[in-house]
C-alpha cells in the first residue's frame, strides 16, 4: 500500500504498482500511524501515506550538493544583511536608518527585551544555527556520532520555528504603513536579506527527515509488517525524533538514543491546557495597544483591529486584508480549530479521519504567520524615531499577541494526530460490531 508522486510531474501510480522489480522498504505514518510499503523512488519523486498523505520520503536529484550550496549561501548573506544598512526613512528633511543589529539595540534602549530576543531568536538565531546545522551534516563532515544527532535532532525540531519569511512579509508590511510619513530607501544589507530568505527556504527544502538521519545512520532491523495495518496492532511504534520503526516494547531508540512512545503521553490533557493559555493571552492581546505613535506632542495608542480599521480606511486594502488574517483570523481560527480536534479526539462517535487531518495541517502550516504583525513592529519602532517630530514605541499587547502564537504553536506540537486514527478505527470496528449483531438478531428472527 503506497502513494508515489512525481515532486514536478505527477506519476501513474497504478504503474508503479505493479512493476515487480522495486525493491519496497517500510515505513509507519507518523501522523496516522499506518504501514506503508515504499517502493525504489526515482529521482525527485516523493512517497506519500495513501491514507493521510503525510510525506513519508523524499528521492531529491544530489541532495548533497544542493543541501551545502543552499545552506552555505545562506549563512554568507546573513552576515552580509546584518554589516551594512538594511533600510531608512526620510521624513521632513530627517532620516533615520537602521540595520538588523540597531533594531535589537532600539527595543533594548525603549526596556522591551523581550521583544528584542523574540526578534533575535525567530530571526537570527535559530535560523542560523540551522543553516549551519544542515551545512554540517550534509557535508558529511567528521564529528562524533552524538554531535550528528544534536544537530540532527535540533534541525528537524527547530525548523518550523524558523521565521526569516515571515519577517521579510512584515517588514514589506512596514513599507506600505510608512509610505504616507516619507521616502523610504532600502539599503545592501535588504538584498541580502531577500537572497538570504530565498536560500533558506530552498536548503529547508533538502531537509527531510527521512534524508537527514540515512546519512547519520542505517535505521534499526524489524520485522517485516503487514502493510495497511497500523502500526500499534502490529506492536511497532514511530520514533518521533528519527522516524524509525521500533518494537513497542523499546524505551530508547537505538539510532537517535530518544525516549520513544506509541502516543505522546497525555496530548489532549497538555494541548488543551496550551490552549486555555492561549486564549487567556489574547484577550489582552487585542484590549491592549500594540503600538503607541508619538506626533508633535500628541499620543496615539493602536490596537490590532485599530491599525486594520486604519489602513482600510487608507486605502491599502490588500495590506490591511494580510494583517486581519494572519492578526485577527489565523489566531482565532487556530484555538478553535485545536479545539475542535481534542474534541472529537476524545469525545466525537463519528469522524472523518481526512477532515481533521486536513485540519490539523492547516493549523501546523498557517499558525506561524501570525508573528507578522509583531515583525512590522520592530521594523516600525526601529525606523520612526525623529526625536520631537514623531516615534513609535512597542506597548504591551504586542507582547501578549507574541506568546499568544507561540503558546498555539506549542500546543499543535503536543497534539498528537495518531489519536485521531486510533478513535476513527475504535469507530468503525463498534460500527462493525453493531452491523454484524443486528443481522444477527434479523436471522435470527426469520428462523
Amino acid at each position: 500500500m503506497n502513494s508515489v508522486l512525481d515532486i514536478e510531474k505527477p506519476v501513474k501510480i497504478d504503474k508503479i504498482f505493479q512493476s515487480p522489480r522495486l525493491n519496497l522498504n517500510q515505513a509507519l505514518c507518523p501522523h496516522c500511524d499506518l504501514v506503508v510499503d515504499l517502493p525504489r523512488l526515482k529521482l525527485n519523486q516523493k512517497a506519500d501515506c495513501p491514507r493521510c498523505h503525510t510525506t513519508l520520503k523524499i528521492n531529491w536529484s544530489e541532495p548533497f550538493n544542493r543541501a551545502t550550496t543552499y545552506s552555505a549561501a545562506a549563512l554568507f548573506m546573513l552576515i552580509l544583511a546584518n554589516l551594512f544598512t538594511f533600510v531608512s526613512l526620510s521624513v521632513a528633511g530627517l532620516s533615520s536608518n537602521i540595520s538588523l543589529t540597531s533594531v535589537l539595540e532600539i527595543m533594548v534602549d525603549q526596556r522591551y527585551d523581550l521583544l528584542a530576543l523574540l526578534f533575535m531568536i525567530f530571526v537570527q538565531i535559530l535560523p542560523a544555527f540551522c543553516m549551519f546545522a544542515l551545512f554540517c551534516i550534509s557535508t558529511r563532515m567528521p564529528m562524533p556520532y552524538r554531535l550528528k544527532i544534536f544537530l540532527a535532532k535540533w534541525l528537524i525540531l527547530l525548523k518550523p520555528w524558523c521565521m526569516v519569511e515571515i519577517f521579510l512579509v512584515g517588514v514589506l508590511v512596514s513599507f506600505v504603513k510608512l509610505m504616507s510619513y516619507g521616502s523610504i530607501d532600502i539599503g545592501p544589507s535588504f538584498i541580502a536579506f531577500c537572497a538570504y530568505c530565498i536560500l533558506h527556504v530552498r536548503a529547508f527544502q533538502y531537509a527531510d527527515k527521512t534524508w537527514i538521519w540515512g546519512t547519520i545512520a542505517k535505521a534499526p532491523d524489524i520485522r517485516p509488517l503487514k502493510a495497511g495495518v497500523s502500526g500499534l496492532e502490529q506492536q511497532v511504534k514511530s520514533c518521533h525524533c528519527c522516524g524509525a520503526i521500533l518494537v513497542e516494547q523499546s524505551v530508547n531508540c537505538t539510532r537517535c538514543f530518544t525516549t520513544s512512545y506509541a502516543r505522546k503521553k497525555e496530548s489532549i490533557q497538555i494541548t488543551l491546557a496550551l490552549l486555555i493559555g492561549s486564549i487567556v493571552l489574547y484577550i489582552p492581546a487585542n484590549v491592549l495597544p500594540i503600538m503607541t505613535t508619538l506626533a508633535f506632542g500628541s499620543s496615539m495608542d493602536s490596537t490590532i483591529m485599530a491599525g486594520v480599521v486604519l489602513l482600510w480606511g487608507g486605502g491599502a486594502y490588500p495590506i490591511a486584508l494580510i494583517i486581519f488574517i494572519a492578526s485577527v483570523l489565523v489566531p482565532s481560527l487556530k484555538m478553535g480549530a485545536i479545539a475542535w480536534l481534542c474534541w472529537c479526539t476524545k469525545t466525537k462517535k463519528v469522524l472523518s479521519g481526512h477532515r481533521m487531518m486536513q485540519v490539523y495541517e492547516v493549523v501546523e502550516l498557517v499558525g506561524r504567520w501570525s508573528m507578522v504583525d509583531v515583525f512590522v513592529i520592530a521594523v516600525l519602532v526601529g525606523l520612526v524615531s525623529f526625536g520631537n517630530l514623531m516615534n513609535i514605541f512597542p506597548a504591551q499587547g504586542v507582547i501578549y499577541f507574541a506568546f499568544v502564537v507561540i503558546v498555539t504553536m506549542v500546543a499543535s506540537v503536543f497534539f498528537d494526530p495518531r489519536l485521531m486514527w486510533d478513535r476513527r478505527s475504535e469507530n468503525l470496528k463498534r460500527k462493525l460490531e453493531t452491523n454484524k449483531r443486528s443481522l444477527h438478531l434479523g436471522i435470527t428472527k426469520l428462523a
